[in-house]
């Protein structure tokens, strides 16, 4: 394997996507690219056995990283704002005011996700049921916002906040084979727009199909909380 990939053939800058298979800040990135019709390479990296070209593309050791020709750029919202800058079909909303406050509410899916990250690591069930509870608060505020019309967050625009959410979705889609959390019940909009990202090809196609046997096998292998919650429940 090459790195850098250089010039496509065509003269313009080839896009390689290195990714992890369950890492929900890539599928962000991926759900863009699907979005605005861009064709990427996708390369998985195994980040419990880094290669030494991944080390020397990416300073922090995280994924994604987009490599654009010869050079390379990390951090996924950095990512999504150079495809908004670069690429057609924009996700952003044009007003500036909307644009910003679009940037808040992804900043606040990072925040779903580090809740989603303690959920799933808590070693007891104290600490499992209050990681559920600040979930469930964080999705009551989504309620609150959420375009009544529907079906995306700002109503009939897919945006890079929706891009955002599928992958956090995507989690309670194994979730909820594993038990009844409770943080998503009694939030009818929360439930439309999930629905909604679910039915969208661009957040399907984000993740491999072997997507939640992988979560899973995560899961169980993290040894926590939710790990005893998995013992007997179908794969």
């Amino acid at each position: 394997m090459k790195h850098p990939p250089g010039e496509a053939a065509n003269g313009a800058a080839e896009l390689t996507l290195i990714s992890h298979a369950l890492c929900p800040y890539v599928q962000r990135a991926a759900i863009a690219l699907a979005e605005k019709s861009v064709p990427f390479a996708r390369i998985d990296v195994d980040l419990d056995n880094k290669p030494d070209w991944f080390r020397a593309m990416s300073p922090l050791g995280k994924t994604p990283v987009l490599q654009v020709g010869d050079r390379a750029i990390f951090e996924s919202a950095v990512i999504l704002e150079y495809l908004e800058e670069t690429r057609p079909n924009p996700l952003h909303p044009g007003d500036p005011l909307a644009r910003a406050e679009h940037r808040s509410w992804i900043e606040f899916g990072s925040a779903v996700l580090n809740d989603i990250a303690g959920l799933y690591a808590a070693p007891d069930a104290g600490g499992f049921a209050a990681k559920a509870d600040a979930l469930g608060a964080k999705f009551t505020r989504l309620e609150a916002r959420l375009d009544a019309a529907g079906p995306y967050f700002d109503g009939a625009r897919f945006s890079l906040v929706d891009a955002a959410f599928g992958p956090v979705f995507r989690y309670f889609d194994v979730f909820d084979g594993i038990g009844d959390f409770a943080a998503l019940a009694g939030k009818p909009r929360v439930a439309a727009w999930r629905a909604a990202l679910a039915a969208r090809p661009s957040v399907g196609r984000a993740v491999r199909a072997d997507y939640p046997a992988r979560l899973r096998a995560f899961l169980l292998a993290r040894r926590a909380h939710i790990s005893g919650l998995m013992a007997g429940t179908p794969a």
